[in-house]
């Protein structure tokens, strides 16, 4: 058996959606899906208090303790040697979605057996698509990833044909804000995919900070709450205090499971939009309902 250590929760639900789940023996904190991971060790852990912060304090706390050079993350090296990984999984994409960079690169240069090192640094589908199957190689899973990328570019091409030659919706993609922050890497493409039109995104490179000055002058029609990190009952009780200064439908999206994480629900995730542009072209094809219209 490949033993494997994951600090990405994109990677780890890639593994499990490969039929790999078996082969992982520690997780980051924030890996917490499927809810089986949860039951693994922990092996990093934020190094900054930020429970019950608002948008703006984590914005300055992040801001203030990455200008210090410092991570994010600790890593607990001690028991990262004694789960004795194989693989490790991590990112270099985002400082603030898994540890990464010298805090990392420390703990895996001292263990006693260094094991292999996946990084994953997808900015957009086709890079998703890369990510899959490098897993899958890395797993013996080739035959399952190869699946996997087939049927969700099947599922976002369904998507696709049923929007073609609808009107593309205005839309507005928030990824934070307080500050705002426009949707970035392989976000516009799903907005694109699912019949929408993001004047404001930045496809295939990071988000940017914007102000609502910005948003009014696109204009959007819709806007979509969809804050870093946050499931759908956080992401509604931000969508609630957005000031009202653009006349727009607005709906908040569980963002964690369908935009953050570059993983086997980036597919679901253009479903989702489709269904809010074009209800009258895709209809939801699920039972659960990952978003919330905004009064």
């Amino acid at each position: 058996m490949t033993r494997i250590v994951s600090f990405l929760p994109a990677a780890t639900e890639i593994t499990y959606a490969l039929g790999a789940g078996a082969d992982l023996v520690g997780r980051s904190h924030e890996c917490d899906y499927p809810p089986q991971v949860r039951s693994l060790p922990v092996v990093s852990k934020p190094a900054l208090p930020l429970e019950g912060l608002s948008q703006n304090e984590i914005d300055r706390a992040v801001a203030a303790h990455l200008a210090t050079g410092e991570s994010l993350y600790q890593v607990d090296e001690v028991l990262l040697d004694e789960l004795q990984p194989d693989i490790v999984f991590t990112q270099d994409l985002c400082q603030v979605c898994a540890p990464s960079g010298n805090e990392l690169s420390r703990a895996l240069r001292d263990m006693s057996h260094p094991p292999q090192v996946l990084s994953l640094t997808p900015r957009n589908l086709a890079e998703i698509a890369e990510n899959i199957l490098a897993i899958g190689e890395a797993t013996g899973r080739q035959e399952a990833a190869r699946q996997l990328v087939r049927e969700s570019q099947d599922r976002i091409h369904r998507v696709v044909a049923a929007v073609a030659g609808a009107t593309p919706r205005a839309v507005s993609f928030l990824e934070w804000t307080e500050p705002l922050f426009c949707a970035g890497h392989w976000v516009p493409e799903m907005i694109s995919a699912a019949g929408g039109d993001d004047q404001l995104g930045q496809s295939g490179a990071d988000s940017r900070r914007m102000t609502w000055d910005d948003v009014g002058a696109s204009p959007p029609e819709m806007i979509i709450v969809a804050p870093c990190g946050y499931g759908l009952k956080e992401a509604i009780a931000v969508a609630n205090r957005l000031p009202r200064v653009v006349e727009a439908e607005i709906y908040a999206v569980d963002a964690n499971a369908y935009f953050a994480r570059p993983g086997p629900r980036v597919a679901e995730g253009v479903e989702l939009l489709a269904h809010l542009f074009h209800p009258d072209r895709f209809a939801w094809p699920h039972e659960h309902q990952p978003w919330a219209r905004i009064a």
